[in-house]
């Protein structure tokens, strides 16, 4: 017998509404195991249409699941397991909830694997895209320490901090990168437009070109001629190369390091990232993950090459019976600040708090980094486009200028 997809409407204990969905074989054990799980059955109807939203699939696209979908799932499993339910009926509460259809499957294969006898973590782990090491790790420090209810809710706090960073960051980008290609395309469109009308009227002039009209012009006929292809073409393969150079180990080193340096963007991302190395470690060690183990997974997850070699220092050195801060303090890319407050924690053993601390220090050092962009970069893209617009422009009647003063001399 064929599954089959049951849209519902159920009432909870509380007397709430929910709606979801559900599969089975027949529409009585769907309403059987709504029944089991604790709900009142208003309706439940088979799914007989799909919307073209639900049907056409793009890889990558239709079934990306967001950080922030997770975050929310694990908010949301948190709260169930903490009131009470258990791991396999939250699961299905969860699976039928949820918004995201292909988060939702994947929900149903984790309470299936673990109603077949698989550690909850066990079952995460089978699907590494949505759920992590860092997640999987946290969730089997939990169920060996007993408290997987409060593990969730750090991994849900955990989540929520990376995504809110993630916004952050990129609203900040947003601003620049509409600016310039504004600029961009403007740049453009008087070059190919605007300038070939002058063109034509510098024909009729007897006299010498200056030379930025000379270069303006060549950049015009460069995008109205064939060569813009030969343009695109080497732009493409720069790009390409430098991708496929990033992606190597050397490549990647150097450009995360790269990364950190820059006077505007530079201090956000070193930041960003010292607010996640803070916050994973803390959290990581809060829940009983073993040192060693924590910072192995910390370096994988760390995002930056630069500070997952830091990271693997402090590996080492701590390995070796030496304390976290010493590596630290001989490391450019941790800051004083950081150190002090993690060789304190250090010697009053209370490490994970410390690092908590740290992780809300950067987080508020981001968070006051983004809202000071826009009005650092307003005034400065503003000048850039005025100046890029008054360049062509000038460049464009110079040569009345010039052939004025050609003719008067000629006089």
């Amino acid at each position: 017998m064929s599954t089959t997809t049951f849209d519902y409407k159920v009432r909870d204990r509380g007397g709430n509404l929910i709606e979801g969905s559900l599969d089975g074989d027949s529409l009585g054990l769907v309403v059987s195991r709504l029944r089991s799980m604790g709900y009142l059955p208003v309706s439940v109807t088979p799914t007989n249409t799909r919307s073209l939203r639900s049907t056409l699939e793009i890889p990558g696209v239709t079934d990306r699941i967001k950080g922030k979908d997770v975050a929310v799932f694990t908010r949301q499993f948190a709260t169930m397991v903490e009131s009470g339910l258990s791991i396999s009926r939250a699961l299905s509460v969860l699976s039928g909830q949820v918004t995201n259809r292909h988060l939702a499957e994947i929900i149903r294969e984790v309470r299936d694997g673990v109603e077949s006898g698989l550690a909850l973590s066990d079952a995460l782990a089978r699907h590494p895209k949505v759920f992590d090491e860092l997640y999987v790790s946290m969730v089997r420090a939990g169920e060996l320490g007993g408290s997987i209810d409060v593990v969730l809710k750090t991994v849900a706090t955990a989540l929520e901090k990376q995504v809110s960073i993630a916004r952050k960051v990129r609203g900040a980008m947003a601003y620049p990168i509409v600016v310039v290609s504004v600029i961009s395309l403007l740049f453009v469109v008087m070059m190919v437009a605007i300038v070939p009308v002058f063109k034509k009227l510098f024909k009729t002039l007897d006299a010498p070109l200056p030379t930025p009209t000379k270069i303006v012009i060549t950049i015009s006929n460069t995008l109205v001629s064939w060569h813009v292809a030969v343009v695109i073409v080497l732009a493409i393969l720069a790009v390409t190369g430098v991708r496929r150079w990033i992606k190597s180990k050397s490549g990647r080193e150097k450009w995360d390091g790269w990364k950190l340096r820059p006077p505007i963007f530079g201090p956000l991302i070193h930041k960003t990232a010292l607010a996640r190395f803070s916050f994973t470690l803390a959290s990581l060690v809060a829940s009983g993950v073993p040192v060693l183990d924590a910072l192995d997974i910390v370096a994988r997850a760390s995002g930056n090459a630069v500070l997952t070699n830091a990271t693997l220092d402090i590996k080492r050195a701590v390995r070796e019976g030496r304390s976290f801060a010493d590596p630290m303090r001989n490391n450019p890319v941790f800051p004083p600040l950081l150190v002090q407050m993690v060789e304190v924690g250090e010697q009053t053993g209370a490490l994970d708090d410390m690092l908590g601390k740290a992780a809300a220090y950067y987080q508020s050092e981001v968070d006051q980094t983004v809202d000071n962009l826009s009005s650092i970069l307003e005034p400065l893209l503003v000048v850039v486009m005025g100046g890029v617009v008054g360049t062509v422009i000038i460049s464009l009647y110079l040569p009345m200028l010039t052939y004025i003063k050609y003719v008067h001399n000629a006089g």
